[in-house]
């Protein structure tokens, strides 16, 4: 549906993205992941043809996104992360202001607006000015018109920024309701956010792509050996000699604890070993009782930490303003006499 091809955007020195380049299927939700000012939303503004990027290619459903615009902007909807609102007009009049513009005749205007009130659940409020309702009825609101023109792709940007614990649920909840029938890119820096609505997550880092993949690949790939910990009431002796006769386990070696009369081990074992079935009768045969035994996966939250952390990916400065691309630009401050005298 949507093919990235090594897009770049540059300010001065400064990569704002470098080099991104992946492939977007038809019926699945995307996340994009990253912390602030990782490129995020400058990549989300290029594939939508908001910003032009400095190299590379974006094409959307076989459009190229510069040289036929209007071909492939019909393709999409976005929500930017600061819906782009009229406060004086009424979710009605905005939505069919927006219709009209995308070009709707005026009964399939109608009909649209009507059936994106009621999708976002906005209909109970499509009379009341948008300066009055709450944010979470503005995102709404804006998402509404994302949804104007049937695009098959909706692109939101950190769509539950600023929103409270129920508005948040209800948001994502409208996101996966639309993924049922249309192919949705959220980005957001939240990490609960991705794993509650996405099937496929991309981690930008420093403005280059460092994950592309479901997060269950993600998340078995870094848990293809996982951490143990063992704590058992009895003699340590016994029980450290037991588990070094024991096949698959590695890394083994001893915890403090505050439980009295008990021991605490660590170690390891890959997914295709797992040692607790036998720790378990094992300890049992021995009278050695098993207090606590657990494991320690990688989660999504780890995998975004070591890669977002990682030594390979360079630290960059904040890129520079627009006027500071032109050459000698000096900011300049006027003073309060100096507007007087001028």
């Amino acid at each position: 549906m949507i093919q990235v091809h090594n897009i770049s955007k540059r300010y001065g020195d400064h990569f704002a993205v470098k080099e991104i380049s992946f492939h977007i299927e038809r019926g699945k939700i995307y996340g994009l992941l990253g912390v602030n000012g990782a490129g995020k939303s400058t990549t989300m503004n290029i594939i939508t043809g908001c910003l032009s990027a400095t190299s590379g290619q974006v094409i959307i459903d076989g459009k190229d996104i510069l040289d036929e615009p209007l071909e492939a902007k019909k393709k999409i909807g976005y929500l930017p992360e600061i819906p782009p609102l009229y406060s004086e007009m009424t979710p009605f009049e905005f939505l069919s202001f927006v219709a009209e513009a995308k070009g709707l005749s005026p009964e399939l205007s109608t009909r649209q607006v009507k059936e994106a009130l009621a999708l976002t659940g906005t209909d109970a409020v499509a009379d009341r000015l948008i300066r009055n309702l709450s944010k979470g009825y503005k995102q709404r609101v804006g998402i509404a018109q994302a949804l104007l023109g049937n695009p098959e792709v909706i692109i939101l940007d950190e769509p539950t920024v600023g929103l409270d614990p129920k508005q948040m649920i209800e948001i994502r909840n409208l996101i996966k309701e639309l993924g049922k029938t249309k192919t949705v890119i959220v980005s957001s820096h939240i990490l609960s956010e991705i794993s509650a609505v996405c099937d496929h997550v991309m981690i930008i880092s420093h403005g280059r792509l460092v994950a592309n993949d479901t997060i269950k690949n993600l998340e078995d790939r870094n848990n293809e050996e996982q951490k143990l910990f063992l704590t058992v009431r009895g003699d340590e002796e016994k029980a450290l000699l037991l588990l070094q006769s024991l096949d698959g386990i590695t890394n083994l070696s001893q915890e403090i604890t505050n439980i009295p009369s008990a021991c605490r081990f660590s170690m390891s074992f890959s997914n295709d070993n797992d040692p607790r079935d036998t720790i378990f009768y094992t300890f049992a045969e021995n009278k050695l009782p098993i207090i606590d035994i657990t494991t320690n996966q990688v989660a999504l939250e780890d995998i975004f930490l070591q890669l977002t952390t990682d030594a390979f990916i360079e630290e960059e400065e904040a890129p520079r303003s627009d006027l500071e691309e032109y050459e000698g630009y000096v900011p300049q401050f006027t003073t309060d006499q100096e507007e007087e005298e001028q």
